[in-house]
């Protein structure tokens, strides 16, 4: 059918609308996504590149091993320059992150408290000490969430190291009350952790992790990461029971043992369960004859409680007499919500609040900016917790997980993360509620490396063949030294994700995931190094666009 004059006019106007309205609407849009100057890792076909071609096939190999290809996989690999995706596989379905959910963490916490926040410690009481340096009342141990309690050394060169005792900072601020003249203390010793609301263990933590460092409770009083660290001697005859030797010394009393001197040819064997009582954790298990000290480490039980008693000893020895004896302050715990979720509404003060406290002794930590770096380097749990909590109660009131999940939210909002690409219920990533994309973890770190801490950021991470969790990986490989990155393990669950440089001068910005695998970890850590082997080896970057005559 032939068009009349005019319907072939109307058609040529409605072209015209089409090939120049359309475009304009696909930049407003992009103009829209991109608002606030961050950078958005947009989905979309990686580029057809034989440098890519190259990288897809060796990832193709790597994943093909047997038991690799039963797993849930989720890759990103994009751009840094450019934000252009260069490969990807999954990059928007969920994944469980373990530790990756530290990345979250230790940004939320550069961009809201700042790389030069510092936690502080005090012993305070209602008034000081008479001519006679007697206290009539209490003295207060006020702990704020400070996670370096301990005789870490600070800063951290490419492996974590200690000096002292495990107690160092507890017997330095018992020092300080001995240095203001205190001899005697009529009241009681009074542990206060009330800084926090009192909920030691966030939603979707195993009871089993519970026992051990890695699960040790979170409380606004940490001494030495609340963990205990028993070393295990056989006795001189088979059959007698072992000699335990624990740090802090006087955390003996906090656990039940049974460990006996089993024959010279067997296996040590160690297992940690429940009892009731007030020492709920027992250490039951053999040692051969003969065998070297085994060491473990165990969650402190009670850690406030236990810092009390210790800090009363320590007092002791420094000619201090306490009267009263040790008693612990804890914050009211959260309100449960119908849905789960905990309230959001400032608890009530401690009965022992002071108005105007007098502070006999004090302890500030390094800056944030270390206590992050420890914490990445070495995959630190309890750190993550402390500090996720402590940007909760300054910037809310309310010390709480649930109340630093919810400002969370916000903060990845303005990173440029769409609404539920990340779930996240602990600081940690311990919790088996947390659920990420690789897209939304690589869009994070995009985000974090435009800031004027990023570069602080990526340095907190570990370097592949050099330090803390990555130290013994890709060694004497093209990608040694070249990746910084934060790695992530629990049961069947791996994960490695954050930045390197090819050894063509490219960077790029990664994320990788594999849920749903039961091989050792050693078995799938050599996955994700061939992948970013081949990461480093093969991508170039982008060639310089020809100039316009």
């Amino acid at each position: 059918m032939r068009l009349v004059r005019g319907e072939r006019l109307a058609r040529w106007i409605f072209m015209l609308i089409v090939c120049v309205a359309v475009p304009f609407a696909i930049a407003a849009r992009a103009q829209q996504r991109n608002a606030g100057g961050t950078t958005r890792v947009a989905p979309g076909k990686p580029k057809t590149r034989p440098d890519l071609a190259r990288f897809a096939t060796r990832v193709a190999a790597a994943l093909g091993e047997q038991h690799a290809a039963k797993a849930a996989w989720g890759i990103i690999v994009v751009d840094q320059a450019t934000g252009e995706t260069l490969y990807e596989r999954n990059a928007d379905l969920y994944f469980t992150p373990a530790s990756n959910a530290k990345l979250y963490t230790s940004a939320f916490a550069l961009a809201t408290l700042g790389p030069d926040y510092h936690f502080r410690t005090t012993i305070e009481s209602a008034s000081p000490p008479d001519a006679s340096g007697r206290i009539h009342g209490d003295i207060v141990f006020v702990g704020r969430g400070d996670p370096d309690l301990s005789n870490r050394k600070f800063p951290y060169m490419q492996k974590a190291e200690r000096d002292g005792i495990p107690e160092k900072v507890i017997a330095e601020l018992a020092d300080g009350v001995a240095a203001k003249g205190v001899k005697q203390i009529d009241g009681d010793i009074v542990a206060d952790d009330s800084y926090f609301a009192y909920d030691p263990y966030p939603e979707g933590w195993s009871v089993g992790d519970l026992y051990f460092s890695f699960g040790a409770p979170i409380t606004a009083i940490d001494l030495d990461d609340n963990t205990l660290t028993v070393a295990v001697e056989p006795g001189e005859h088979l059959g007698d029971p072992a000699a335990l030797a624990v740090e802090p010394w006087a955390a003996y009393e906090t656990f039940g043992h049974d460990v006996t001197t089993g024959p010279s040819a067997s296996k040590q064997r160690f297992s940690v369960v429940r009892q009731p009582g007030p020492n709920p954790i027992l250490l039951r298990g053999s040692i051969p004859l003969g065998a070297p000290p085994a060491k473990l480490d165990l969650a402190l039980n009670e850690p406030a409680e236990y810092t009390g008693r210790l800090f009363k000893l320590l007092l002791a020895a420094r000619g201090v007499r306490v009267v009263g004896g040790v008693r612990v302050q804890h914050g009211a715990p959260p309100e449960r919500q119908s849905d789960g979720s905990t309230s959001l509404v400032a608890p009530p003060a401690p009965s022992i609040a002071v108005t105007d406290p007098v502070v006999l002794a004090e302890h500030t930590s390094p800056a944030l900016l270390e206590s992050i770096r420890m914490l990445n380097k070495i995959s630190q749990n309890l750190h993550a917790e402390l500090i996720l909590r402590t940007i909760a109660r300054e910037k809310t009131g309310v010390g709480t997980t649930d109340a630093g999940v919810a400002i969370e939210r916000d903060f990845l909002k303005a990173a440029g993360i769409e609404d539920g690409d990340a779930v996240l219920a602990d600081g940690s990533g311990l919790s088996r509620q947390d659920l990420v994309t690789p897209r939304a973890t690589a869009q994070l770190l995009e985000y974090a490396a435009q800031q004027p801490w990023g570069e602080s950021y990526a340095s907190t991470l570990p370097v592949s063949g050099e330090d803390g969790t990555l130290e013994d990986r890709m060694k004497g490989t093209a990608a040694a030294g070249r990746i910084h990155a934060k790695t992530g393990a629990l049961e069947h669950v791996r994960g490695i994700s954050g930045y390197a440089t090819t050894v063509h001068g490219a960077r790029v910005v990664f994320s990788m995931f594999m849920n749903n695998n039961p091989q050792p970890a050693r078995d799938t850590a050599k996955l994700f190094d061939a992948i970013c082997v081949a990461m480093v080896e093969e991508i170039q970057p982008l060639p310089p666009s020809p100039r316009r005559k």
